[in-house]
């Protein structure tokens, strides 16, 4: 059984490319709180794309180390210059949770835990 940290960024790994998901819908689909996810990947996401990992709002701290990653995939910085504005880049949580079965099934992990 994998422990929280892989669960967690194994679920950011699964964010496509031009999408984003929040600290709270990559908690849901990986067992943990979203200030868990945020250590989480404070500690552990510099090798996957950490910059896909917003708040609820779209906001990313820190927004300047992101935007090379950003401009690439298309997501656009909205007009206060803080994040992103969720309606049009969130990452569909039913797609994402799939994906993250799958992804777990493919490590022979159980995907319920």
């Amino acid at each position: 059984m994998p422990g929280v940290v892989d669960r967690v960024l194994l679920a950011v790994e699964q964010i496509p490319a031009g999408s984003v998901a929040s600290y709270g819908t990559i908690g849901r689909i990986a067992g943990a709180g979203p200030r868990q996810v945020g250590t989480i990947m404070r500690l552990y996401g510099a090798d996957v794309c950490w910059w896909r990992v917003t708040d609820r709002e779209g906001d990313l701290v820190p927004l300047e180390k992101a935007r090379t990653h950003w401009a690439a995939e298309g997501i656009v910085v909205k007009p206060n210059g803080r994040g992103c504005r969720m309606p049009d880049f969130a990452a569909d949580p039913i797609q994402l949770a799939g994906d993250y079965q799958e992804a777990c099934r493919e490590r022979g992990w159980d995907p319920d835990r």
